[in-house]
C-alpha cells in the first residue's frame, strides 16, 4: 500500500468533490454535491433508493461522468483514459451494487482472472482466505450463495491491494449472518489503513462502520457528521413508536413530559423521548383521556433512520 506521510494524510483528503451536477432527462440524480473523504476512514452515504448515492460514486471511481463540478481521487483527476487514469486505477477497488461474473469459473478462476489485471497485488489464495472462501475455491461460482457470492465481490475488489475501496451497497439483500461477516471483512481493511467509501440504505450498517456519514436525498446532501452527532440532533435517546383505534389529537402528546418531538407516520406516531419510563405512562394516560384505544406499541433506541425520517418526513426505503 502507498505509504504517506502524516502531514501529507491530514493536509489532503482521500476523496473529494466540489459542486458534483448529473443529470438525466427526467430526473436531477446529484444536485451540487460537495463531499470530503480523508485519508484512512471509512466514510458513509447514507440515503433511500433514488437519492443519488449510485450516480455519485460511479462517478467518484471514474465510471461515470459529471455534468459539472470538481472531482480529485488520491490527488488525481480523472482525464480521458490512457497512463493517469490507468495509474490511478491501479489504486483504487471497486465493490459494483451487482456484479456479474462467468458461472462456469470456480472461485479461484475468478480472483486470478481479476489478479491478472493489475500489476501489484497479493497472490490469489491470500485473498480467498482473506474473505473466507478456503472451501469454496474450486466451486462453480454460479453454485455460491448470495452471500458467498458477495465476498467474491470484495475479493476481487482486493486483489490490487487498493488504498481507496468503493463499496456500492455491499450488503443488499444478504441474511443477517451473511451481512456481519462482510461487516468484519471491511472493518478489516479498514485497520488495514484503506480508506474506505461506502453506500447504503441500512442505517445499523453505517451506524457500526463508518467514521462520518452523509445522508442524501436527491441528489443533495441533508447533513453530515459522525453517527452519534447526527443522533444526538434529535435531542433525545429513544423512539416510541405507537397505533391506536380511531382519531388521536397529537398536540396534546407532544406536550407530554420527557417528550422531545411527535410525529405522524402513516397510519401510526412516534415519539422522540428522553426517558421512556416517564413519558409512556403518561402517553398511556393521554390516550385514554382522548379515548383512543392502544393498538400497538414498541420502543427502540434512536438511529440513523430517525434522523432520517425527521429531516424529511419519510423512511429510508421509500422509493
Amino acid at each position: 500500500m502507498l505509504e504517506l506521510s502524516s502531514q501529507t494524510a491530514v493536509a489532503r483528503p482521500a476523496l473529494s468533490c466540489r459542486g458534483l451536477v448529473k443529470r438525466y432527462p427526467k430526473v436531477l440524480a446529484v444536485d451540487r454535491l460537495d463531499l470530503e473523504v480523508e485519508t484512512g476512514e471509512c466514510f458513509g452515504l447514507l440515503g433511500p433508493n433514488g437519492a443519488g448515492k449510485t450516480t455519485t460514486i460511479e462517478i467518484l471511481e471514474g465510471l461515470n461522468t459529471a455534468d459539472s463540478g470538481e472531482v480529485r481521487v488520491l490527488d488525481q483527476t480523472w482525464g480521458r483514459g490512457g497512463g493517469p487514469d490507468r495509474a490511478l486505477r491501479e489504486r483504487l477497488g471497486i465493490q459494483l451494487q451487482e456484479a456479474k461474473f462467468q458461472d462456469k469459473l470456480s472461485v479461484i478462476e475468478t480472483v486470478e482472472l481479476f489478479r491478472s489485471f493489475y500489476r501489484r497485488g497479493p497472490d490469489p489464495e491470500d485473498v480467498i482466505r482473506t474473505v473466507q472462501l478456503e472451501e469454496k475455491r474450486e466451486a462453480w461460482v454460479g453454485k455460491l450463495s448470495g452471500g458467498q457470492r458477495q465476498r467474491l465481490s470484495l475479493a476481487v475488489a482486493l486483489v490490487n491491494e487498493p488504498d481507496l475501496l468503493f463499496l456500492d451497497e455491499p450488503t443488499t439483500g444478504l441474511d443477517p449472518q451473511s451481512r456481519r461477516q462482510l461487516w468484519d471483512l471491511i472493518a478489516a481493511f479498514r485497520r488495514r489503513g484503506g480508506t474506505i467509501l461506502l453506500t447504503t440504505h441500512y442505517m445499523e450498517e453505517a451506524e457500526r462502520l463508518c467514521d462520518r456519514v452523509a445522508i442524501m436525498d436527491h441528489g443533495r446532501v441533508l447533513t453530515l457528521d459522525t453517527p452519534a452527532a447526527l443522533i444526538a440532533t434529535l435531542g433525545a435517546d429513544h423512539v416510541v413508536e405507537f397505533a391506536v383505534e380511531g382519531a388521536l389529537d397529537l398536540a396534546p402528546v407532544g406536550r407530554l413530559p420527557g417528550v422531545s418531538q411527535a410525529r405522524r407516520e402513516a397510519d401510526a406516531f412516534a415519539l422522540i423521548v428522553r426517558e421512556p419510563h416517564i413519558s409512556i405512562p403518561a402517553l398511556l394516560a393521554e390516550l385514554g383521556r382522548q379515548g383512543a384505544p392502544l393498538r400497538h406499541l414498541a420502543t427502540h433506541h434512536a438511529t440513523l433512520e430517525d434522523v432520517f425520517v425527521n429531516l424529511t418526513g419519510r423512511t429510508l426505503r421509500d422509493e
